[in-house]
């Protein structure tokens, strides 16, 4: 992977032309007084360097007559590491990780403004390290007070998003491979669920289960909190308490997906507890798994990323329409978006070194991002009848029948070069793979 992540360094540097890019290590997050949670690193600082520890600050100068990538990294330190593990330290910076140098990290001060004196710009994130952003302020307003000495150094700090989210939008081969372990590990964990879910069971035993496969099978763990949300607890998008007894008669909302390499999966399937849908369980369960069917459909290259969301609200739209829990003509019903009581969240996110990953989906009111090959989305329409929903203007009270039924279902979707790719295929949601 050294290799991947040298070219990517390449391209970036080759955008960002005489600017100096500064990139930062997530820092450490407490759990509880002084322990702290497993650590993961920033996804930028990782896409581009590999590196896995904290306290850490790459830069990129190509303009650099010799150091064009320069680590900053915490040292050897054997009475630190016999606490907290071993340090890659300034030598493997160099070594392992490529850099053209590197130094102590209580050095960043003194050496940074070689790497920023000649640059036109800073390219920066201004995250939430406040103490960092601040300690980058810093250096740049210094360094604009004695502009008029030298005429050169930064007289602007650029995001560091839009140059580098259009890169790792587009999946390279290492990538899709990671991915797809990524995939497959929760595929296992998901299908064993759709096994052992039954009446009497606790949510927290089928998560633990899946958890447990992402473990066996190498992931990292969970690419997020699990949600096992059977009956009406499927009715909250984000619902991660995943302690009540599931009982016959229920849907089972599962929204798991596994860590792999740093890169992740996301799967939710619906299914009903005792193993038969109930007929208004079916009848909505039908409507979204044509919805997500004909928004699939659009994943194909050159076609708008909103064709996707503006597909599967059409389709539940009509299927809400044909129930009588919405009415109205279908376009209006659209435009004044009267669905979302009952779908209220987008149809599709990017997905990669972030569940949620990066890369905008719209340029501007006019113009829609447009779906490339090696582009991974989910693509997950639901329906949820929320037993406190709001209603509508103009909307009829909804039938006691349809109260309390959450469903979603969504898959990983590669754009290829002339269609696209279900990666997350392997896990049953046709009516009669999910019942038994």
């Amino acid at each position: 992977m050294q290799t991947e992540y040298q070219q990517r360094r390449e391209q970036l540097m080759a955008k960002i032309g005489d600017g100096t890019a500064i990139f930062r290590s997530a820092p450490m997050a407490v759990m509880h007084n002084d322990v702290e949670y497993v650590y993961r690193q920033d996804s930028d600082f990782f896409y581009l360097t590999g590196f896995n520890e904290p306290q850490a600050v790459a830069v990129l100068a190509p303009h650099h007559s010799e150091h064009r990538f320069v680590l900053f990294v915490q040292p050897k330190d054997r009475e630190k590491e016999v606490w907290t593990g071993y340090l890659s330290g300034v030598d493997a910076a160099k070594e392992i990780y490529g850099a053209d140098e590197a130094y102590p990290i209580s050095e960043l001060d003194e050496k940074l403004p070689q790497y920023l004196e000649k640059a036109s710009r800073i390219y920066y994130h201004l995250g939430r390290d406040r103490t960092f952003n601040d300690q980058i302020l810093r250096h740049y307003q210094s360094l604009l007070r004695t502009y008029p000495k030298r005429g050169t150094g930064p007289i602007a700090i650029e995001d560091t998003g839009p140059v580098l989210n259009s890169m790792r939008l587009i999946k390279s081969e290492a990538e899709l491979e990671l991915m797809r372990q990524a995939v497959a590990i929760a595929t296992e964990a998901h299908n064993y669920a759709q096994e052992i879910a039954a009446p009497g069971r606790y949510e927290y035993e089928i998560q633990a289960e899946m958890e447990r496969i992402f473990r066996v099978r190498g992931g990292m763990g969970p690419a997020y909190p699990s949600i096992v949300a059977s009956g009406v607890n499927a009715c909250v998008l984000h619902y991660i308490e995943n302690n009540r007894q599931m009982q016959d008669g229920e849907l089972l909302l599962i929204d798991a997906g596994c860590a792999y390499g740093y890169y992740n999966s996301d799967i939710t399937r619906t299914f009903p507890v005792g193993g038969k849908f109930t007929p208004e369980q079916k009848t909505l369960y039908e409507i979204v798994l044509e919805a997500q069917k004909q928004a699939i459909a659009q994943v194909q290259p050159g076609n708008p990323f909103k064709l996707v969301h503006d597909t599967a609200v059409r389709v539940l739209t009509e299927g809400l329409v044909e129930l009588g829990i919405l009415k109205g003509e279908i376009d209006k019903l659209i435009e004044e978006e009267k669905y979302k009581p009952y779908y209220m969240h987008r149809t599709s996110h990017w997905l990669g070194l972030d569940v949620h990953d990066v890369g905008v989906y719209q340029h501007g009111e006019d113009k829609p991002q447009i779906l490339q090959p090696g582009q991974i989305l989910t693509v997950e329409p639901g329906l949820y009848i929320v037993p406190d929903t709001k209603l509508a203007e103009d909307q009829p009270e909804t039938d006691p029948r349809w109260i309390g039924i959450g469903i979603r279902i969504e898959d990983d979707v590669l754009v290829t070069s002339d269609r696209h790719e279900v990666l997350t295929a392997g896990v049953p949601k046709a009516v009669d793979e999910v019942e038994r």
